[in-house]
């Protein structure tokens, strides 16, 4: 199975957030974001694999500014690492003032996405070859996520995380 460059499973999504789309505060409502990062990512994680995919996690998600009524939003997902099934989907939204055009990034989160067959069965997904810098940050730092994940899970052995362990020594 080929690899394949991040910038290959880009997925962008533009939308104007709408009044039934909004809390009492005339936000856009966090579910709201949460549903559109979930269809880009997964988007993302199919173009990526080239199969059905599932959401896995949700591992983080960050409301770090509020997305107000008539804003124009971006949502931009592609995948970071792949796995042997399992790939984490780096997402970044953008608000963009409509008058001068300038973006602002709001929001982010990583999804983790799974690939499965017709009878949703887990299968094999190509791997990640990332070329920016930024690219390469996420690849490396998904490792750790994904160590963390299983350990706090209990199905792997702290000792046995060595890229945490890294972190710390």
């Amino acid at each position: 199975m080929e690899s394949r460059y991040p910038s290959e499973s880009l997925t962008t999504l533009t939308d104007l957030v709408l009044t039934g789309e909004t809390n009492p505060l005339n936000n856009l409502f966090g579910g709201e974001l949460l549903a559109r990062m979930d269809r880009a990512a997964g988007i993302a994680a199919g173009r990526h694999s080239r199969r059905i995919v599932v959401t896995a996690s949700v591992n983080h998600v960050a409301f770090n500014k509020a997305i107000p009524l008539g804003s124009v939003v971006t949502v931009e997902a592609k995948v970071s690492r792949a796995f042997r099934s399992s790939m984490e989907v780096y997402i970044d939204v953008w608000v963009e003032d409509r008058q001068s055009g300038d973006k602002t990034k709001a929001n982010e989160a990583i999804y983790t996405f799974v690939a499965v067959n017709e009878s949703g069965s887990p299968v094999a997904v190509p791997s990640i070859k990332p070329e920016t810098a930024l690219e390469k940050q996420r690849y490396d730092a998904a490792l750790r996520r994904k160590q963390l994940s299983l350990v706090l899970a209990g199905k792997m052995n702290p000792s046995d995380a060595t890229e945490l362990k890294a972190l710390f020594v």
